[in-house]
């Protein structure tokens, strides 16, 4: 069963719903027969390379929030995180441009599965429990050599465009499927999850798809996704 999803690294409720997913396969026992494909969405293709404001200050900013507010809301979504395992420290994390890891990620995904899925988790790993800044090109040079890319694979396409093309033709089959915010899984190529749904509804959704039972709106299944907006309910 294929199962594409869009995402971004600077995503908290990407990097959740991509752990419940993978926690609702082994439940179901369907994981070796699930192929989970990340797909590149940037949140904010304009942000800088070095950040400007902490994750609780940009919250304040984009919800009229005050800071005792924004850090109450980060802190939930962080425990989120924590409650599937994951050493999830967003209120530290560094926001910034994602589109050199993104085309990374192309090139480790190039290599096979589960290359590019280790990749893919050493990233994810890198924003929110390292909180490193993944705009940085030494960052990225030395978390790609952590998982097994040469340096002069890495210089390459840090030093050019290569795979910007593959990035912008992700982002663009998103925007044509409608979608406007991630998470958001495709399920052999009819069924949708929008966003970090609960693990119980994302279960339901992974065993009628395995069984080809019937077709399924993605409007009935949403849950926390973020956007150019912000984070928030899909259904918002």
């Amino acid at each position: 069963m294929m199962i594409e999803y869009w995402s971004d690294y600077a995503c908290p409720f990407c990097y959740i719903a991509a752990a419940r997913m993978k926690r609702a396969m082994r439940e179901l026992g369907i994981e070796d027969g699930c192929r989970l494909v990340f797909k590149a969405f940037r949140l904010n293709p304009n942000a800088k390379k070095v950040p400007r404001h902490t994750i609780v200050e940009s919250f304040a900013s984009n919800y009229g929030m005050t800071l005792e507010q924004a850090r109450m809301q980060v802190d939930r979504i962080s425990a989120m995180g924590i409650s599937e395992g994951l050493d999830f420290r967003y209120a530290t994390a560094l926001n910034s441009n994602t589109f050199d890891a993104l085309r990374l990620t192309k090139l480790a995904q190039s290599k096979g599965r589960e290359f590019g899925d280790r990749f893919i988790d050493r990233f994810y790993r890198a924003y929110f429990t390292d909180n490193l800044v993944l705009a940085d090109h030494g960052v990225l040079t030395r978390l790609s050599l952590e998982v097994g890319l040469t340096e002069d694979e890495v210089s390459e396409v840090l030093g050019g465009d290569l795979y910007a093309r593959e990035v912008l033709d992700e982002e663009n089959e998103a925007h044509m499927l409608g979608i406007r915010a991630v998470p958001f899984f495709v399920i052999n190529g009819k069924y949708g999850i929008s966003g970090a749904i609960d693990i119980r509804d994302m279960k339901e959704v992974l065993s009628k798809a395995y069984a080809e039972e019937e077709d399924m709106d993605v409007s009935e299944c949403s849950g926390m996704v973020c956007g150019p907006d912000g984070c928030h309910p899909a259904k918002e």
